[in-house]
């Protein structure tokens, strides 16, 4: 078919941006020159012109701003879950740094009250002691002895007289490089040369298994009182004079007295291990 010749003309004189995929460009172009033009020139009516487009567009933005909201809100709630999770994870390691640091100052606490107890008993001038910590006991109903944190390197000997707080606790009965194990009073196989005060009389104690060791070898002609004070008498170069054992307590059910030790082991943390002097004879008494 062929084209009219006035068609071709046209087509001759027409530029090329009026035909084609160019044409929508150059109408934009164009009206973006023209409102450009004619804000310079009024554009006091060119700001009503630009508001009526925005109210006409506000619906369409609101539509379109909804998921990206949303969006962002959710990301937001995301971010402030994670936030809280970890805050939540440092409170609770936080948390359990404090209840450690709690639990040392009990046990600080504890040992600082324990150890301001042995200060109650004086030793005298010519003797030294090492302080020790009770780590472990028998276990045993009949065996009355504990296991202290202190031995050889620290200078603890066996037979040596062991202190707590109150008074005397028992003696070493065996002594390794770092633990020591003490033989109470209470035990069956104890024997301790004691003084009842109040009249220098001389007995020996000696455990039985139960709380209250007996007074054994009494002399036959002197009375005691309850409540009498019972000491070391340092007969045989053992124990030191003059340490505090307890009082005198008259035998439940049975002839005799016993003795209500001043030292009380469920109660006892620390204790001393009073070295012994190497000469007997150096040890004092009135």
């Amino acid at each position: 078919m062929k084209r009219h010749p006035r068609t071709r003309s046209l087509s001759r004189i027409l530029p090329s941006v009026f035909q084609g995929q160019r044409l929508p460009s150059f109408i934009f172009a164009t009206l973006a020159i023209i409102l450009f033009l004619f804000s310079v020139v009024k554009p006091d009516n060119m700001q009503s012109v630009r508001a009526g487009v925005t109210d006409a567009f506000v619906p369409l933005l609101v539509t379109i701003n909804k998921p990206i909201q949303g969006v962002a809100d959710y990301t937001r709630a995301i971010s402030g879950l994670a936030a809280l999770q970890a805050e939540n994870t440092r409170l609770a390691q936080e948390n359990a740094r404090l209840r450690e640091w709690y639990q040392r100052a009990v046990v600080l606490q504890s040992e600082n009250e324990s150890l301001q107890s042995l200060l109650n008993v004086k030793l005298p001038a010519q003797h030294n002691f090492v302080t020790a910590r009770i780590i472990a006991d028998s276990g045993n109903t009949y065996a009355h002895t504990v296991l202290v944190l202190a031995g050889t390197g620290t200078g603890v000997t066996k037979g040596q007289a062991v202190l707590s707080g109150e008074g005397l606790l028992g003696r070493v009965i065996h002594a390794g490089n770092r633990t020591s194990r003490i033989l109470l009073l209470t035990d069956i196989n104890a024997r301790v040369p004691v003084m009842i005060e109040g009249g220098n009389v001389r007995a020996m104690l000696a455990g039985d298994g139960g709380y209250l060791p007996a007074l054994i070898h009494l002399p036959p002609d002197r009375e005691l009182q309850e409540g009498q004070r019972v000491i070391t008498s340092g007969h045989g170069g053992l124990f030191p004079y003059g340490l505090p054992v307890g009082v005198v307590v008259k035998a439940t059910g049975k002839a005799g007295w016993t003795v209500r030790p001043y030292a009380d082991i469920d109660r006892t943390s620390h204790v001393r291990v009073v070295n012994a002097l190497s000469d007997p004879r150096l040890q004092t008494e009135p």
